[in-house]
């Protein structure tokens, strides 16, 4: 029975990985690669390391949990991390710029895709525009401690929590700009402020832990008490609609409440995975930059919290104030505040820039993929998605400066814990449906690990509030209308599966494999025990099931030595006189003085033996004739095999362009740049 790819072309159609990745793992559109190990933590230091490490501890050891605040740490950083091992593993699998999005598309469906694509584009959008607020709040508050005179008519437009705000634009403004041009000065800026900003936070915590005082951690967990009255959470009115009992801080249940705000901190390790296409080996490397960069964040807002709590007692914090530097003035350190301004305002620089630059690749995903507009995926001259840039950047700039997004704090966490529940889940779905992927980076105890993050999830959204599910239900409503109406029409896999290709029907059955390679499961006639395309298998060739037939001729491209030679070779092969070897020196054979051209495909293993994964069809030889073969399956451009024969991503062929800074460019080998 042949199996038809156009009766799953629905709502719910899953990209294949071989088609999310393409012949080289960097993806369809080929982004510039920049990002080494080393980038990789400076990114996500930059965009987890913001204001909030100067205030949050504070914040919630004052109103929510006391000194216990380093356990709320603590439980938040290990939530973090087991999310973060599910975006380590999906990661090494499709290293592809879309991050969740893609993860979600490859192991879901579309639908699915486009729902977690929409939620990241509201934690990003959001992020962009309330960090951008709070950059122009400090930078403000420098510019009064520092005591540096500001004409009357800029003190009404900078600093401002709604409205216009000139410092809120114009750093949104020079940043898109920045990366829109596809400037190398954005990664280098971004190294030099991540480091300053580590300095600055090694001398908080080394100035803090000259005051500190074991007498203020006591009592380490206080009483509970009742909530002050203000915005409920989900959990709590589900407690309180079914044990009649009201939300209390501090106490047992107060180290735990605290912990939801605090991941709010400790977001944007996931931002990494948007860095993949433009990583070199990113299988590898972007799972450790991920790892490594989230411990370090774990580590250094635990130490500030020590630091806080132990300078002074939370009882003496007032949350309406800077407590950072209220806590320095108390000790009677009152210089630190400025250097808390310092801090501050680079930190909050380089969150807007690492939230851009993901916000962009996650647009740029969506729309080659044609959920959104295909010209936002078109590329600059800068080899950078400058049309992303500029529409996500643009959209940031209007949501900054017309609504009050410092209210809208919560949506930026509900957005980023919703694609949490998504790329855990696919963790379990891969596993099941494709066993057969290479897996640089596995998750320890897979089904535990997973289900223990998406529990861990689902309790810190539940610990939300009640009117920020429902902001989120009314932007994923909207968005999937506008799936519906707009995506679901113009989306490349819809348009890709219906384009049959021409010549044989779609996945028709072969009776036999090309030469050279083994029958593969599910390559043949039918769908992959997953329910997946056929595709090729994984390896440089593979990694057949069963013993791979001899070849006639040994591989290689000077392998002539093992030939049939002698006067009756040709007899052995239909009568052919022998050829010429294209290499070979010396006279020809027969005294024939015309030298064989070289081989159409510049990479194929040996002239005379069909390499089964070059471009084009291959030439009848031997059992394997053309009538017995059928169609190649592994024919037809960039993607290779199946309803895939021919790239709709492309506009023009794809020529390689040479390395920059005058790098020699070598040719890449059969397995891809970056297969090892």
């Amino acid at each position: 029975m042949t199996w038809d790819v156009r009766t799953r072309n629905t709502m719910f159609r899953r990209l294949p990985v071989e088609q999310a990745t393409g012949r080289l793992y960097g993806g369809r559109h080929r982004l510039r690669v920049v990002y080494r190990t080393r980038d990789l933590v400076v990114l996500g230091l930059g965009v987890m390391i913001g204001s909030g490490i100067f205030k949050i501890s504070g914040e919630q050891a004052a109103t929510t949990a006391g000194p216990a605040v380093i356990i709320s740490f603590l439980i938040a950083g290990g939530v973090c991390f087991l999310a973060a091992l599910s975006y380590a593993e999906l990661s090494s699998i499709v290293p592809v710029a879309g991050s969740a999005y893609s993860f979600s598309y490859v192991a879901f469906g579309e639908i699915w895709a486009w729902v977690v694509g929409w939620a990241l584009v509201l934690e990003l959008l959001l992020a962009a525009s309330v960090v951008a607020r709070a950059w122009s709040l400090y930078a403000a508050q420098a510019l009064a401690d520092f005591a540096v005179p500001v004409p009357s008519w800029l003190a009404g437009v900078i600093g401002q929590e709604k409205g216009f705000d000139l410092f809120a634009f114009g750093i949104l403004v020079l940043l898109i700009a920045m990366l829109a041009t596809g400037s190398r000065m954005s990664l280098r800026s971004l190294w030099f402020m991540v480091m300053a900003k580590l300095i600055v936070i090694g001398l908080v915590v080394a100035t803090g832990l000259k005051f500190f005082h074991p007498g203020n951690l006591t009592p380490f967990v206080p009483p509970e008490r009742p909530a002050p009255h203000g915005a409920t959470t989900v959990l709590d009115a589900a407690l309180g609609a079914v044990t009649g009992s009201h939300p209390g801080v501090f106490g047992i249940w107060g180290i735990f409440a605290a912990a939801p705000a605090i991941a709010f901190a400790y977001i944007g390790f996931d931002l990494i995975a948007t860095a993949s296409e433009e990583t070199d080996d990113a299988p590898r490397k972007v799972p450790r930059g991920m790892l490594t960069s989230l411990a370090i964040a774990v580590v250094l807002y635990v130490a500030v919290a020590v630091a806080m709590v132990g300078m002074v007692s939370p009882d003496r914090l007032d949350p309406a104030k800077p407590l950072l530097a209220t806590a320095f003035g108390l000790a009677g350190a009152r210089s630190m505040g400025k250097v808390i301004d310092i801090g501050a305002v680079l930190a909050l620089t380089t969150v807007i820039l690492v939230v851009l630059i993901s916000l962009t690749r996650v647009v740029f995903s969506m729309a080659r993929d044609g959920l959104l507009p295909r010209p936002i995926a078109g590329m600059s001259r800068y080899r950078v998605p400058s049309r992303a840039t500029l529409v996500a950047g643009g959209a940031a700039v209007v949501m900054s400066q017309s609504v009050n997004v410092l209210t809208l704090e919560q949506m930026v966490v509900i957005g980023t814990l919703f694609a949490f529940l998504f790329v855990s889940a696919g963790v379990l779905a891969l596993r099941r449906a494709r066993p057969d992927l290479h897996r640089p980076f596995r998750v320890p105890a897979a089904p535990v690990t997973a289900v223990a993050t998406i529990l861990a999830t689902a309790w810190l959204m539940l610990n939300l509030k009640v009117q920020t599910w429902g902001y989120f239900i009314v932007w994923m409503t909207a968005g999937v209308l506008i799936y519906l109406v707009y995506g679901r029409r113009k989306s490349q896999m819809k348009l890709l599966l219906d384009a049959a290709p021409s010549g044989r029907p779609v996945a028709a059955r072969m009776d036999a494999p090309p030469p050279g390679v083994a029958p593969l499961d599910g390559a043949f006639g039918g769908p992959t025990p997953g329910g997946g395309f056929p595709v090729p298998p994984q390896g440089r060739y593979g990694r057949p099931n069963g013993p791979v037939p001899e070849s006639p001729y040994p591989t290689g491209r000077y392998s002539a030595g093992r030939r049939p030679s002698g006067p009756y070779a040709g007899e052995q092969h239909g009568g052919e006189p022998p050829r010429r070897e294209p290499h070979a020196r010396g006279p020809a054979p027969y005294g024939r003085e015309d030298v064989a051209e070289p081989p159409a495909d510049p990479y194929a293993l040996d002239p005379d033996v069909p390499n089964p994964f070059a471009s084009g069809p291959h030439p009848a030889a031997g059992q394997y004739a053309p009538e017995q073969l059928g169609s190649n399956p592994y024919e037809g451009g960039r993607y290779g095999a199946g309803p895939y024969t021919r790239d709709p991503y492309a506009q023009e062929p794809y020529v390689p362009e040479p390395y920059e800074d005058g790098e020699r460019e070598e040719p890449p080998s059969p397995g891809g740049r970056h297969r090892r």
